[in-house]
């Protein structure tokens, strides 16, 4: 027993080593400058290819219970409907334009990932395209993906607004559906898109173990966007100064997230192949 507990000591201290050495904040603030910039063009490419695969009026159908749902506190509801609406409007010279920024998170994704590992095989040109171009072959799997969490809303908002004891369970559903959307996400991230690709199995592995905790703090964000909080108050009264503010504090937390499941999946992946 004291055996094993040694070696989890061993790997949890190689698996964060690299985050140590490094400037973690610098590096999540760097995905999510890119993130910004891409976040809008992603939704809308995902939202148009569910559209051309499911239809349109059945994706409006499906987000009108998450719309319903959402908090208003800071105007989620008109945001994602608006969203979800222009998602569905794009014509396909739209859509390909929507590529270049859309691909611009891979290249993010991709330079930090380098910053962190100390991979230095690759120029700085390199590693950006490379980011970019592996990134979008995830826009295929978009509509599966995105159907799946759409079609568990109406029985997990059913369930939420009855409270109590089924709320929660509702909660866990939602919980459980996002958490299966983000697991082959991050794996393609973690195995694909980083320069120093682990196995197969420590990427699935640790993978789940992000998308799980990437999962709950999603939830946490809309349980964030409920309460009663005057976000425009350290900006003079600015509300939408203040959610957007909001919104990319939690997309840097949730970069750093990111980062820290990337590293412990490099040294298990190092781990598994010395033994």
């Amino acid at each position: 027993m004291g055996g094993r507990w040694q070696t989890a000591k061993r790997i949890t201290r190689a698996a964060f080593r690299p985050i140590r050495d490094s400037d973690l904040s610098l590096h999540a603030a760097a995905i999510t400058f890119f993130g910004a910039i891409a976040v809008v063009p992603v939704a809308l490419l995902a939202i148009w290819l569910t559209g051309r695969a499911a239809g349109a009026d059945r994706v409006r159908q499906l987000t009108a219970y998450a719309v319903e749902t959402l908090p208003t506190a800071i105007g989620a509801p008109g945001a994602v409907a608006a969203l979800v609406e222009a998602g569905l409007g794009l014509t396909p010279l739209l859509a390909l334009a929507s590529l270049l920024p859309a691909s611009l998170y891979g290249e993010g994704l991709r330079r930090a990932f380098v910053s962190v590992v100390a991979h230095q095989d690759e120029s700085a040109a390199l590693v950006g395209w490379r980011g970019r171009l592996l990134l979008l072959p995830l826009l295929a799997p978009a509509p599966a993906l995105l159907l799946f969490v759409l079609m568990a809303l109406p029985t997990t908002t059913r369930l939420v607004r009855q409270g109590g004891l089924i709320g929660t369970v509702g909660v866990v559903l939602s919980f459980l559906a996002v958490w299966l959307v983000l697991t082959p996400v991050l794996l393609w991230v973690f195995r694909v898109v980083g320069p120093a690709s682990p196995d197969w199995l420590s990427a699935l592995g640790v993978g789940s173990f992000t998308a799980a905790n990437l999962s709950g703090f999603l939830h946490g964000f809309v349980l964030f966007c409920s309460l009663p909080l005057d976000l425009g108050v350290p900006f003079g009264g600015f509300d939408e100064i203040g959610a957007g503010v909001a919104v990319l504090l939690w997309l840097y937390l949730f970069h750093v997230i990111v980062l820290s499941g990337y590293s412990a999946t490099l040294a298990l992946s190092r781990w598994r192949a010395r033994k």
